[in-house]
């Protein structure tokens, strides 16, 4: 090896700085294992935004991942790029029998399920204050942000707790830990999340499942540029772009993306989080111990 490295030095041998490279490539691919290796993952919501990422980044650490979504379309192209290691089903979160049907697939396709992502969700169309408080979009929200969260963790831990192993993630929100700036469906199911992980970890734990929530601040997915485009009527989208991204923004020199949330996730599914349950992790910049967002004068 010190003769390849003298050789490329010295610019006299290009075959030297071929060798070295393969060796140097050789080594980082040994010394960062695959953290999910031999894990079968279920992703709701996971055609686009987070759950996209995340399946790019459970894929590329190594697990199986089913894609669960109603965008077919979108949930189909992404699991062919992923590859044979990614598969799409269609799955309506609000359908509990659909859930189950997603859990025993994933259970009949490879033998086990070692991860559920609970991360398919909703933004609310009722955004006035609560005097004018939509019930009937209040209901649909909470079907798909929380009640369909309870049944993903209800039916992962069926299959879970007999094999006495298995992680459950969902995604929550710094809305539901701090409430008031966006609308009270929202705000309500995402809180409702943070208290079902706390609910039922206890439970679970004694079955040898972890349950976690993971907490982003705003990431400008199609999701968040919805939601917040129907709370700012007077901006275009690229003003609610640079709302999420920059006026949110507490931590300088970084930008909240889609695939901060992945790696969160792949930390909380991996063997690395063994001991860690009931837990809400906050990936927000220090956001909820720093400013509230005016968006009224935003």
């Amino acid at each position: 090896m010190y003769s390849a490295i003298h050789l490329v030095q010295r610019g006299k041998n290009r075959a030297g700085l071929t060798m070295l490279t393969g060796f140097v490539n050789s080594f980082s691919s040994v010394s960062r294992p695959e953290r999910l290796a031999g894990k079968v993952a279920v992703i709701t919501g996971g055609a686009s935004g987070i759950g996209e990422a995340t399946a790019k980044e459970f894929i590329r650490n190594g697990a199986k991942v089913i894609i669960a979504d109603v965008q077919d379309d979108l949930g189909h192209t992404v699991a062919a790029e992923l590859g044979p290691g990614s598969a799409y089903t269609r799955c309506d979160v609000t359908d509990e029998a659909q859930i189950a049907a997603t859990v025993d697939l994933a259970v009949a396709r490879h033998g086990h399920l070692d991860i559920l992502y609970n991360n398919a969700g909703i933004t609310s169309s009722s955004v006035g204050h609560l005097a004018s408080l939509d019930l009937a979009d209040f209901d649909r929200v909470m079907a798909v942000n929380a009640r369909a969260v309870l049944a993903g963790i209800k039916h992962a831990a069926r299959v879970m707790a007999p094999r006495r192993t298995g992680s459950i993630l969902c995604t929550a929100s710094v809305a539901g830990m701090m409430g008031g700036e966006m609308p009270h469906a929202y705000n309500v199911s995402k809180a409702a999340v943070i208290g079902v992980v706390r609910s039922a970890a206890g439970e679970l734990a004694r079955h040898g499942v972890r349950l976690n929530a993971i907490s982003p601040l705003g990431i400008a997915t199609p999701l968040a540029m919805r939601g917040f485009g129907d709370m700012l009527a007077w901006a275009d989208a690229e003003r609610v772009r640079r709302l999420i991204e920059e006026d949110m923004n507490e931590l300088e020199g970084a930008t909240l993306e889609a695939e901060d949330i992945a790696r969160a996730a792949v930390y909380l599914a991996s063997d690395e989080a063994k001991y860690v349950t009931g837990h809400n992790l906050v990936v927000d910049g220090g956001f909820t111990v720093g400013k509230r967002l005016n968006v009224a004068h935003a």
